[in-house]
C-alpha cells in the first residue's frame, strides 16, 4: 500500500510529496524533497511500533538543514579536500560547503536540496517508490550531464532496499548513499550509547582535524575502532577524538557484491537492525554535530548522540588518492549501489 499527501512548497514554487510505503508492521515514508527518508516505524519486541529514525515534520527545515537527515546524497557522499580534484589531466573545483573550506555531501546545491520525480511501483505486491533526477554539466563544479535514480522498496519482512543507478556523459566522481540517523529506542529516545554494535570491517580511515582521510588504512585491531565482536557505541567514544565516530570503515569483504556487514541491537527495546552493501566502506557517524538547538518530529530536539549513521559508500576524498577504490564515473559505465536496511527484534 502507498499513500500520498502534500509536504510543501519550495520558494521557487515546486511541490513537494510524501509518499508512505506500507507493508505489514512497517511504514516508511519518503519525501520528493531530497529522495529523504522522513520516518521509518518499526515494531520493537513487545509489539509496539515506533519511528526509528530522526527527521522533520514539516519542509522548511530540510530546505535550510546542515545534518542532512536521511536524505539522498550526491554527487559525492562525504568529503573532498578543498573541494578539487583531477580527472584525466583536468583540475576542478566544486562547492565548498564544509566550514567554507571543503566539499560535503555534493555542496549546498546537491541531490539532497532538489525536488525529484516520483513514481510508484510494486514487486511481489511489496509497495516502492522510483525516484529521479537530472543533473546537468557544471552542477555544483562536477563535470558531466548525470541522470540519477533511486528506488525503495519496502517489504512485509522488515526490510527496505535501496537501489541507486546512474550514467554520466563525462567523467565524474560519484559516490551515492541515504543519510538517515537511526535510533533503535524510537526517534525520541534519547542518546544511542547503549546501542551495540558490530561491524565487518577490519580497517578504518584515519582523519585530519578537518575529518579528512589523510590516505592511511589502518587495522581496527586494538584500537576503539574495533567493532568485529558487538560492543555499545558508548564504550569507546570518548577515545577517538573530536566529539565521538564520523570515521569510514572499510569493509573486510570489498568486492562490489551484496553482502551484510552490520548489526545493532537495542538491549531496551529488543529492535535490531542489519545493514548489507554492495560497497567497500561505511561512515560511521553518531550524531557528534547534534547539539539541541532544532525541533525535529513532534518537538523532540535531538541531543548529541541522538542517532547513528551507517553511510554505505566509496572512500571519502576519493579523487584525490590513488591507494582508494576508484569512484570515477566514465560515460562507458552504469552506476549500481544497493543498500539493505532491514529491522527485526531479538
Amino acid at each position: 500500500m502507498v499513500s500520498k499527501r502534500p509536504f510543501g512548497t519550495t520558494s521557487n514554487g515546486e511541490d513537494v510529496y510524501l509518499y508512505t510505503l506500507i507493508a505489514g508492521q512497517y511504514r516508511a515514508a519518503i519525501s520528493t524533497f531530497g529522495a529523504t527518508l522522513q520516518a521509518f516505524h518499526a515494531p520493537d519486541a513487545n509489539g509496539s511500533v515506533n519511528d526509528v529514525v530522526l527527521g522533520y515534520g514539516s519542509l522548511e527545515p530540510y530546505v535550510r538543514t546542515t545534518t542532512y537527515f536521511g536524505m539522498t546524497i550526491g554527487r559525492f557522499a562525504n568529503r573532498i579536500a578543498k573541494g578539487r580534484f583531477t580527472i584525466d589531466g583536468v583540475d576542478y573545483q566544486v562547492e565548498t560547503n564544509d566550514g567554507g573550506v571543503n566539499s560535503l555531501h555534493g555542496g549546498r546545491t546537491g541531490f539532497s536540496f532538489r525536488v525529484w520525480h516520483a513514481e510508484t511501483f510494486e514487486v511481489g505486491g511489496m509497495p516502492g517508490l522510483m525516484l529521479t533526477l537530472h543533473s546537468p554539466d557544471g552542477d555544483g563544479g562536477f563535470p558531466g550531464a548525470v541522470t540519477v535514480a533511486t528506488s525503495y522498496l519496502l517489504k512485509d519482512n522488515g526490510e527496505l532496499v535501496i537501489d541507486y543507478e546512474a550514467s554520466t556523459d563525462k567523467p565524474t566522481p560519484f559516490n551515492m548513499t541515504n543519510h538517515s540517523y537511526f535510533n533503535l529506542a524510537g526517534a525520541a529516545g534519547g542518546a544511542v550509547l547503549d546501542h551495540e554494535v558490530c561491524l565487518a570491517c577490519d580497517r578504518y580511515l584515519p582523519v585530519d582535524a578537518a575529518l579528512i582521510p589523510t590516505g592511511e588504512c589502518l587495522p581496527v585491531v586494538g584500537t576503539p575502532f574495533d567493532f568485529t565482536t558487538a560492543k555499545p557505541i558508548g564504550r569507546d567514544i570518548g577515545t577517538v577524538g573530536g566529539k565521538g565516530y564520523d570515521h569510514c570503515f572499510v569493509l573486510a569483504d570489498e568486492r562490489p557484491i551484496l553482502k551484510e556487514f552490520a548489526r545493532v541491537e537495542d538491549p531496551v527495546s529488543g529492535r535490531t537492525l542489519t545493514v548489507k552493501t554492495t560497497k567497500p566502506a561505511v561512515q560511521f557517524y553518531t550524531g557528534n554535530f547534534l547539539d539541541g538547538s532544532e525541533d525535529g518530529k513532534g518537538g523532540v530536539r535531538y541531543g548529541r548522540h541522538a542517532g547513528f549513521c551507517l553511510e554505505t559508500q566509496f572512500f571519502p576524498d576519493g579523487p584525490n588518492h590513488r591507494n582508494f577504490p576508484d569512484c570515477i564515473l566514465r560515460p562507458d559505465q552504469t552506476y549500481r549501489h544497493t543498500t539493505i536496511y532491514a529491522f527485526s527484534t531479538r
